[in-house]
């Protein structure tokens, strides 16, 4: 079972002059380089908030690669912080690492962060589905009656969720949201997340895939809100089968929830340390994840050994 990761880069990247700090998160590595970052995407993975010690080898650059083609799809709906994905553009002291950063990594500008993660929803499913179920509500708004597991909604949803810095991420309703931040800013954040879902969601479904949620991340730069952090992955979003999908039950994914399937199966608290993930899961995983990097990128997807 594959344990190597970054460490050893991370560690090299951190000791640069050019490097002004270093954050690593569950799966990405930032590292602030003044007016940019450069954003290095591990292979690792976590679920249930938790970090395994077993890696899914190249799953960092399926996601990255995804992100920086949408970034670039996405440029007209509103601006991004992405600059180039290509190592030759990078500032010099960061040639030497040249073959650790090739398809993993991205240079993108650093902006304020918005403290909202902005999730648009167009199927009943997930958090929304078990909230519905007990309350009939989705993020405390009313639903229709009716509604069975996995179905679309008359039009997306937009259902915000708080940014922990610790623990889980809340939901919240979108008026509360409008409570802790500028109208118009959050005016923005919504018709921009709508936008952005109902482009992915046609853009994938003529590659096979539904695009049941996505989430969003923004910043602030210069007055102007900015799209940042990762866009239109596996990660960040749920991807099904289109061929396979079906109102009124789960559905097949293109994401780590066959990760959390096995694990709950297995019979797995959830709670700390991870267990180990059978060779067979780690494999399988990442086939699902190039399934998808390989519809949404085409005749130019990449292969890694």
């Amino acid at each position: 079972m594959p344990t190597r990761d970054l460490d050893s880069l991370t560690d090299k990247l951190a000791a640069l002059d050019i490097v002004q700090a270093h954050h690593r998160g569950k799966v990405r590595d930032i590292y602030d380089l003044g007016d940019t970052l450069l954003i290095v995407t591990s292979d690792r993975i976590s679920a249930f908030d938790v970090v395994f010690e077993d890696i899914i080898p190249n799953k960092g650059k399926v996601l990255n690669q995804i992100s920086a083609l949408f970034f670039q799809l996405t440029a007209d709906i509103i601006p991004n912080h992405f600059i180039s994905a290509d190592v030759a553009d990078y500032p010099s002291p960061l040639q030497a690492f040249a073959a650790e950063l090739e398809d993993r990594s991205m240079l993108v500008r650093k902006t304020r962060v918005v403290p909202f993660e902005c999730i648009a929803r167009g199927y009943i499913t997930g958090s929304a589905w078990g909230e519905y179920g007990k309350h009939g509500t989705v993020n405390g708004e009313k639903m229709a009656a009716g509604l069975v597991e996995s179905q679309a909604f008359a039009s997306p949803l937009f259902t915000p969720s708080t940014k922990a810095t610790e623990g889980h991420d809340e939901n919240i309703s979108y008026a509360t949201m409008k409570r802790h931040m500028d109208i118009w800013l959050a005016e923005k954040l919504r018709h921009t997340s709508l936008a952005l879902y109902r482009f992915g969601h046609d853009f994938l479904a003529k590659r096979g895939i539904v695009l049941a949620d996505s989430k969003f991340e923004f910043g602030t730069l210069d007055g102007q809100v900015v799209l940042i952090d990762e866009l239109l992955t596996p990660d960040s979003s749920r991807f099904w089968d289109a061929a396979d999908y079906q109102q009124g039950r789960s559905q097949k994914s293109f994401d780590k929830q066959y990760v959390r399937d096995y694990l709950t199966q297995a019979g797995w608290n959830k709670q700390p340390p991870a267990p180990r993930l059978p060779t067979e899961v780690i494999e399988r995983t990442f086939e699902k994840y190039y399934a998808a990097y390989k519809a949404i990128a085409g005749s130019d997807a990449k292969t890694w050994v």
